[in-house]
């Protein structure tokens, strides 16, 4: 395969989020999902194109071009920019607070700008900015405001402390398996769910994965102190 058509495949991503800022800016509730439903889509792209790179050795034969800066400008649309352009444009937060909505902002362009924003053994350093799983999340079970503003801060404080988080397409053995499987059985519920091929009691089964990855990072992560 022709290393440009794997960056081809990457840059497919900012045209769907082009796709994207087109149906929340017309927003309702039709053209806010279809817009979570390309998150996924964004999400499934971004999570096999680095496969793709390594396997038909893109860097190597075409060292050239940075594959990595593109998956980057991709990703900061598709993971953080548009998930909150969603929030803000689903009114989720009251009138006064929706500045805060420019903290995830900030705090993920902090964390793509980090030289050692990934580690070497695999896992990511700080809170990896999955803003649209927090969308998805925020969109669909409508907390009370304080929980969405809550949730916004803490996130945005996480990317700033340097803790390891599970980075699935990286790791390997048991845990990168674990990660991986989930995390493909998430995005096929949750794709389901924004279809409304299911009732809403979904939603809060689906929510198991997100909260054991950040779990099971928490403690990776207190493995790793307790051992240095």
């Amino acid at each position: 395969m022709s290393p440009w058509l794997v960056h081809a495949y990457t840059a497919l991503g900012l045209v769907i989020a082009a796709w994207m800022a087109v149906l929340i800016v017309q927003g309702g509730d039709a053209n806010l999902r279809q817009a979570l439903q390309l998150m996924i889509v964004a999400t499934v792209i971004d999570s096999t194109d680095g496969w793709l790179a390594r396997r038909f050795r893109v860097k190597e034969r075409l060292p050239e071009f940075d594959g990595r800066r593109l998956d980057d400008i991709v990703d900061f649309h598709t993971y953080t920019s548009l998930p909150m352009l969603l929030l803000w444009r689903s009114d989720l937060l009251p009138p006064e607070y929706q500045w805060l909505l420019v903290l995830p902002l900030l705090a993920s362009i902090y964390g793509f700008s980090q030289a050692e924003a990934k580690t070497l053994d695999g896992y990511f350093l700080g809170f990896p900015s999955y803003w649209n799983v927090v969308a998805i999340y925020l969109f669909l079970v409508r907390p009370p405001e304080w929980v969405s503003l809550a949730t916004l801060a803490v996130l945005s404080i996480l990317t700033f402390v340097p803790t390891r988080y599970l980075y699935p397409s990286q790791l390997i053995g048991p845990w990168g398996w674990v990660a991986n499987v989930g995390a493909v059985a998430w995005g096929c519920l949750v794709a389901v769910i924004l279809l409304q091929w299911v009732d809403g009691q979904w939603i809060w089964i689906s929510l198991a994965y997100p909260v054991s990855y950040m779990l099971a990072s928490w403690w990776i992560e207190l493995r790793f102190r307790l051992t240095e």
